[in-house]
Formats: C-alpha cells, sequence, structure tokens
C-alpha cells in the first residue's frame, strides 16, 4: 500500500541538539550531584521523555526540580545551539510538493518545539505537530503516534515514522507503523536494535527516504 503520511521525530532527527541536550543535563549533574556524568549515560537517553530520565538519574531530588533546572539552563541557548540536519529542511519541502503529509511527533515541549521548527523555516510546511503535552502516554507508548494519525485522518499502512531512537521505532511499531532508523544521529545505531524493536527501514541521509517511497 502506498505510504501518504510521514511523521518525523524532532531531536536527533529533523534537529541536531545533542550538544545542547548533553550540555544541558552536565548542568542538571553539576548542580545535583556536583559532578559531570559519562556522556554515554546521557545519550542513552535520547528520545525518552525528560520526566522518566531524570527520575532515574536523580532518584532522591524531586523530578520537578531537575526539569526546572534542565529547561531554566537549556531556555536561553536553545534557539543558538540548534542546527537542521543536512537535507531535513529541504526533504520535508519536497514532501509537501509530492503531496505527503507531514506531521512532528515529538516527546519535547510544544513551545521549544516550534521555536526550533520556526528557526529552520518548518512551522508552516507542517500538517501535523505532537508534542509531550498532547498526551500523559509517551514513547514508547503508541498514543503520540496515534494521535498524530487521528489528527491527520491518516491510515497507520499508509504512514512511516522517522526517528533516531529505540523510542521512536517503539512508539511507531506499538501504532502499527513502519519505522525508519536514520544513521546521522547519537541516540540508537541499527546494531543495537534487534527482533520486534529492528526498523523496517535505515537511512543515512535525508535525501535516502525518497528512495523508500
Amino acid at each position: 500500500m502506498a505510504i501518504r503520511t510521514i511523521l518525523f521525530d524532532f531531536d536527533g532527527t529533523v534537529a541536531n541538539t545533542n550538544g545542547l541536550i548533553i550540555d544541558s543535563w552536565q548542568h542538571v549533574y553539576r548542580r545535583i550531584l556536583g559532578r559531570e556524568a559519562d556522556e554515554a549515560d546521557i545519550k542513552a537517553t535520547f528520545g525518552e521523555p525528560l520526566a522518566i530520565s531524570m527520575e532515574k538519574a536523580f532518584p532522591a531530588t524531586p523530578v520537578e526540580e531537575a526539569i526546572e533546572i534542565y529547561r531554566t539552563h537549556q531556555k536561553d541557548i536553545f534557539e543558538e545551539m540548534i542546527e537542521p540536519f543536512p537535507g531535513m529542511i529541504e526533504l520535508v519541502r519536497g514532501l509537501k510538493v509530492r503531496g505527503f503529509q507531514v506531521g512532528v511527533v515529538t516527546s519535547r515541549l510544544r513551545h521549544s518545539t516550534l521555536v526550533g521548527l520556526d528557526k529552520f523555516g518548518m512551522t508552516e510546511q507542517l500538517d501535523c505537530l505532537v508534542t509531550c503535552e498532547d498526551t500523559d502516554k509517551h514513547k514508547p507508548d503508541p498514543a503520540p503516534v496515534l494521535i498524530a494519525l487521528e489528527k491527520l485522518s491518516a491510515r497507520a499502512e499508509e504512514t512511516l515514522m522517522i526517528g533516531d531512537s529505540m523510542f521512536d521505532i517503539k512508539c511507531a511499531h506499538n501504532a502499527g507503523v513502519k519505522a525508519v532508523l536514520v544513521g546521522w544521529a547519537e541516540a540508537t545505531s541499527e546494531e543495537d536494535l534487534h527482533g520486534a524493536d529492528k526498523p523496517d527501514y535505515y537511512i543515512e541521509t535525508a535525501e535516502a527516504l525518497y528512495g523508500l517511497l
């Protein structure tokens, strides 16, 4: 069946926020524990809702306090530290020209997501935006993708989800949607995923998506 709808994760897929996220996490570690963390441990949280990651990292600190430290630090540096991954702006525009529905499904807050999308000139290209504020259930739960499908009146079997982490892949599969793992981020490699968690497709560049379609 032909694909008609493309859903993208934001962090690590559309936007290179890796440096921003690592910097913000290290700030929280210094404030709460008086030390920095191994970057590999921080990268392992990429794609996971922030509250869940913070609760695991700082069990003795109220999660709301840890999140406030993180977001206060990130607020003033967010726009200047993020950039689109190569080819992503052109890809989204190209998909729209070809008649595809395009949405973003992210675990990020709506405001900061829109700041990034506006910076990239992509906001007007989107038919749908689902953020962590749209549901109490987050990736890998299927709810975020299911909400996007409902907003777009799209069918799961006619949809692709593009993401950089195991949370994106699991969320897509749990919603009955085929998943594409990107190779330009640092969250999850193709070798990390097996069995039901294995992506349906893998691409190394944004332009390679056209080959799948």
